[in-house]
């Protein structure tokens, strides 16, 4: 099966749609305050992370469309996509850039799917990482997390439960997915229309939510956004494909985040010296079903452009 690559270039108006339908508000993407971070290496805003996650899960889709797989994916019952990228560079507007998916690799025994992927622009990467197709979750929560969000107040908008958890509530909508779809750089057909009765919400759609959460929780704390900026460093999720199929609009969303955790950096080849902080994101439907959990690891920006490590891959 072949590779397949595509080129695509984003504009201010696109990070517009997707921070807007996401209610993120970090500097980075604002044209108005990412002069202000301090030490920001970067002449203008740059692209949301699960902005750039979402094409890249339409563009699996596509390529999974394209070589027949998803009879695969029904016979053997693989529910859950998961996603483990690495973010090795920023996306700047204006900036072009390559999506490839690299040929499906497919087991028997257990049976799943999976794809390299890699965006890259001309002098970097951007990301490196794989879509697997699997019958069980990659990633799973804890058992605090799931605790923790089985305790949480019916009727609560947003809690500060205690210095590592945080409640954040959303909406899921219709308008404000395909504004992120489109915003995605992706063809909002391919999930919505309305006169077909379609409305299909892509995954990262509800993961992307997350940020907010992550964004909340830090206000609540006090960050400081400007003086000591945090940045992605990667992202692990697992989506229950059924439920994500199935999502309403207007259907009540619920974000657990756990964290910080603190991971110290590893010494040795292909490892970063980085310590990082991991964020627990998991997302809950209905009676406490979990729509997806991600891993959302991060490091201050400063600790990223003065670190002489030798990383995985050439970071900012």
């Amino acid at each position: 099966m072949d590779k397949s690559e595509s080129s695509f270039c984003f504009q201010q108006i696109h990070i517009d749609a997707a921070r807007n339908s996401t209610d993120d508000f970090n500097p980075f993407h604002d044209p108005h305050k990412y002069q202000d971070i301090q030490g920001n290496p970067y002449s203008g805003t740059i692209v949301l992370g699960f902005q750039l996650e979402c094409l890249v899960e339409y563009q699996v889709n596509l390529y999974r469309d394209a070589h027949e797989e998803q009879g695969f994916i029904q016979e053997h019952g693989l529910h859950f996509s998961n996603y483990q990228l690495t973010f090795a560079n920023a996306l700047l507007p204006g900036e072009q850039f390559w999506v490839e998916i690299k040929p499906t690799k497919i087991k028997a025994d257990p049976p799943s799917l999976s794809n390299r992927v890699i965006v890259r622009k001309n002098d970097s990467m951007v990301i490196i990482g794989y879509r697997r197709e699997t019958a069980n979750p990659i990633y799973v929560p804890t058992n605090d997390d799931i605790m923790m969000a089985e305790s949480m107040p019916e009727n609560q908008l947003q809690s500060v439960a205690d210095t590592r958890f945080y409640l954040k509530r959303k909406y899921i909508s219709a308008g404000n997915a395909k504004n992120f779809t489109a915003g995605s750089l992706c063809d909002q057909y391919y999930y919505f229309d309305v006169l077909e009765n379609r409305v299909n919400y892509p995954s990262m759609y509800p993961c992307s939510l997350a940020s907010c959460a992550l964004l909340e929780k830090a206000i609540k704390e006090s960050y400081d956004f400007l003086g000591n900026p945090m940045v992605y460093m990667s992202h692990n999720i697992s989506v229950d494909q059924r439920l994500a199929r199935s999502l309403c609009t207007n259907e009540e969303l619920r974000i657990v985040v756990n964290g910080p955790k603190i991971i110290s950096g590893e010494k040795g080849l292909g490892k970063s010296e980085l310590t990082r902080q991991l964020f627990c994101c998991l997302g809950l439907i209905r009676e406490n079903l979990p729509l997806y959990y991600a891993e959302v690891y991060m490091a201050p920006l400063a600790a990223i452009v003065n670190s002489k490590a030798t990383l995985q891959l050439p970071m900012f």
